[in-house]
């Protein structure tokens, strides 16, 4: 059913119907954050500008959850998903949106109108000028590509020159600066570029990191965290800073059980370890059983980069165990192998 490319249903132009704004500091726990604190509430000036126009950039394994999330909503009129490396990229991606597409089908928890519909918003192309004034342009570009500062910078910088002075750009990245992403751009679309840090599988996680730089205007803010609100994700607001939350405080604490490895302080080792942080701190799986499920390459790369970035932190840190797995290509689940063996998503022994 799936199979096709429906092409989108462009509305009209939308006029915001946006809830609410709160007042409140950065620091503060309310979602948004004030322009001045003398503005009143009921304001309609003050509301959190609509997004209804979404562009995707990269269809690969975070990219097209994203587009498939952008779509499902209903305050989204269209996406505009595009991805660098082309047509087979682009192919892909579709066929994993229409894959999980079809299982919602299959066990009733979307219509086959509905997913019809749902595919019939997405664009997919390879021309970056579908992002154009010319072309409609987007309200805001989702950024889902390698995570390598330079190739990113280098695509920002032609971005910029492709899109309207009030598109919203927003980084998908886990672990580069996205002020030092943002330094590409121009000053006044600085003002407008945060990042946006979906989890992993983007369909069924929840969280968002909205991260914010020393540029951003707060308008830009706002209106993102109304679009995460808007397509049912839970925003939190948080500074430019290594890891952001969850990475600052994970990534930390996978380092520590693989370096109680190193230093054979846990006699059953892998299994023993996460048996401690699963029993003994209510966690759904174990350090070491986690660090096989993102990819122990990736989080290889995320530590490769901090240590570069941040030497004298001594929160980041190798472990040896770690360099030896990756350059022996043992990467945890995906390729059968890490600190566990694996078959498909089951663990199985540890590795010894």
């Amino acid at each position: 059913m799936m199979s096709r490319i429906v092409k989108a249903n462009l509305l009209a132009p939308y006029t915001t119907t946006a809830s609410k704004k709160y007042h409140c500091s950065f620091r503060n726990s309310c979602r948004y954050l004030s322009v001045s604190s003398s503005s009143p509430c009921n304001d309609e000036s003050s509301k959190p500008r609509s997004i209804r126009t979404v562009g995707t950039v990269g269809q690969g394994l975070m990219g097209h959850g994203i587009t498939q999330i952008a779509a499902a909503s209903p305050h989204v009129v269209s996406v505009v998903a595009y991805d660098p490396s082309g047509i087979p990229a682009l192919d892909a991606g579709r066929d994993r949106i229409s894959s999980s597409l079809d299982k919602m089908v299959s066990r009733g928890k979307m219509t086959p109108e509905d997913a019809e519909a749902m595919l019939g918003k997405i664009i997919f192309t390879k021309d970056m000028d579908a992002f154009s004034p010319s072309a409609g342009g987007t309200d805001i570009v989702i950024e889902a590509i390698i995570e390598d500062l330079d190739i990113k910078k280098n695509f920002y910088r032609d971005l910029d020159s492709q899109c309207h002075s009030q598109t919203i750009f927003a980084s998908n990245t886990s672990s580069l600066s996205v002020g030092d992403m943002a330094a590409a751009v121009s000053s006044e679309r600085r003002q407008r570029f945060v990042g946006i840090h979906f989890f992993n599988p983007v369909q069924m996680m929840k969280l968002v990191e909205i991260v914010r730089t020393s540029d951003v205007d707060i308008e830009a803010v706002n209106a993102v965290m109304q679009f995460c609100e808007n397509i049912d994700r839970k925003a939190v607001l948080c500074a430019d800073t290594p890891g952001f939350v969850v990475n600052r405080l994970l990534v930390p604490f996978l380092v520590q059980a693989m370096e109680m490895l190193d230093r054979g302080d846990v006699a059953g080792g892998p299994r023993d370890i996460d048996a401690c942080m699963k029993l003994g701190a209510g966690h759904p799986m174990g350090p070491l059983h986690l660090a096989d499920y993102i990819g122990l390459d990736t989080l290889k790369f995320i530590l490769d980069g901090w240590i570069a970035r941040y030497p004298d932190n001594s929160n980041f840190s190798m472990p040896d165990c770690l360099v030896e797995k990756v350059k022996s290509g043992h990467l945890g689940r995906k390729v059968g192998k890490g600190f566990y063996y694996w078959n498909g998503g089951k663990r199985g022994d540890p590795v010894v």
